[in-house]
């Protein structure tokens, strides 16, 4: 018995640790066991937001950066032809439709015949012309700079001088997406000056072309490529002379072009479309396929959009537009950009079309 508890335990005991060590090492190098299927399956699903149509207030009002510049001078055109007779106003300040000069105009008269009646003979008396005084006149107030010198032949419509007004107007430009929300807008607008007076009202609202005619040439290849955010449009008002300002300030033009209330009204972020006509994706019921619809669209204020045909408040929408996602056709094995898109977005549901269809 003695000889069992000194060799045959401590033998045992020795075995025993030995196997248990061995274990723990193949456990170690083999790790613990996967299920690699379904560690690779996807497991998130992407589901459409959907809203319910409501009513609300929109007010479509456009805020842009601008301006103060000097206005132009505005040309002194001749009213007839004839020669500059006299000039009255030069080098000086004056009111609208002021004279600044006279235009001669010398009309030539046939000359008067008399025949003898015994002798037959005929005498030729030579009639002075006839002389007609034009008078041109200022067609703002300012000062007068004219630009022809006294006895020069004009023709009617030629530039003969300026008038410098001396005002100031703001102005600034705008997009394709502000010019549509400007359509018909016209007469004043607020105006607020950096480091200047409070906002003060503006008038003589005007909306034209860019300077330089931007957005406007090039052909369609070169608007294709110009950015959406690209200056189409100028906006300019006239700032009162008791505004006291200085050409170079900056400042803000804001035109408000309609108020309504009480109307139809989704996000901008549901409708495909911004002016006059657009589309959204209606849902009938929950669970259902979204089916897209035509409506018509009336005032927005950049976040919002008032529908004025084709929605009515209560039905259910997609608060934002569809985005085909490349694998409605079928998804491409031979292009993997959509999938590499996909992994970076986190679209599960693409990721797993790609798989499906090209991983096995």
């Amino acid at each position: 018995m003695g000889a069992v508890r000194q060799y045959v335990f401590p033998t045992a005991r020795i075995i025993i640790w030995a196997v248990i060590a061995a274990a723990l090492v193949a456990l170690a190098l083999k790790g613990a066991e996967l299920d690699p299927p379904d560690a690779l399956q996807p497991t998130g699903e992407i589901s459409e937001s959907v809203i319910a149509v409501d009513k609300g207030s929109v007010t479509n009002a456009v805020t842009v950066p601008a301006s103060v510049v000097s206005d132009p001078p505005v040309e002194i055109k001749a009213t007839a032809d004839g020669v500059i007779a006299e000039i009255e106003v030069d080098d000086a300040k004056v009111r609208k439709d002021s004279r600044v000069l006279w235009i001669k105009t010398e009309e030539l008269v046939e000359p008067v015949v008399e025949v003898d009646e015994k002798t037959g003979e005929e005498t030729v008396t030579e009639q002075e012309p006839k002389v007609t005084w034009t008078s041109a006149l200022a067609p703002v107030s300012g000062t007068v700079d004219i630009t022809v010198l006294k006895d020069q032949a004009v023709t009617v419509g030629e530039a003969i001088g300026t008038v410098s007004p001396g005002t100031l107007s703001v102005s600034g430009t705008l997009t394709a997406d502000q010019q549509y929300r400007l359509v018909g807008a016209a007469g004043k607008a607020q105006v607020t000056l950096k480091g200047g007076p409070a906002p003060f009202t503006c008038t003589g609202l005007t909306i034209g072309e860019a300077p330089g005619g931007a957005g406007g040439e090039g052909g369609g290849e070169a608007m294709a490529e110009a950015p959406t955010d690209a200056a189409t449009g100028a906006v300019s008002c006239s700032i009162p002379r008791k505004i006291k300002a200085f050409s170079g300030l900056g400042g803000e033009i804001e035109i408000t072009n309609g108020n309504a209330k009480d109307v139809v009204v989704v996000p901008i972020s549901a409708v495909l479309g911004t002016s006059q006509t657009g589309k959204v994706w209606t849902v009938a019921e929950e669970g259902a396929e979204p089916e897209a619809r035509e409506v018509t669209l009336g005032l927005t204020d950049g976040l919002q959009v008032e529908i004025t045909k084709g929605l009515k408040p209560g039905e259910q929408i997609l608060e934002f537009i569809p985005v085909d996602d490349g694998t409605e056709g079928g998804v491409d094995c031979a292009d993997m950009t959509a999938y590499d898109e996909a992994s970076m977005n986190g679209d599960m549901e693409t990721m797993q079309a790609f798989e499906e269809e090209c991983f096995g």
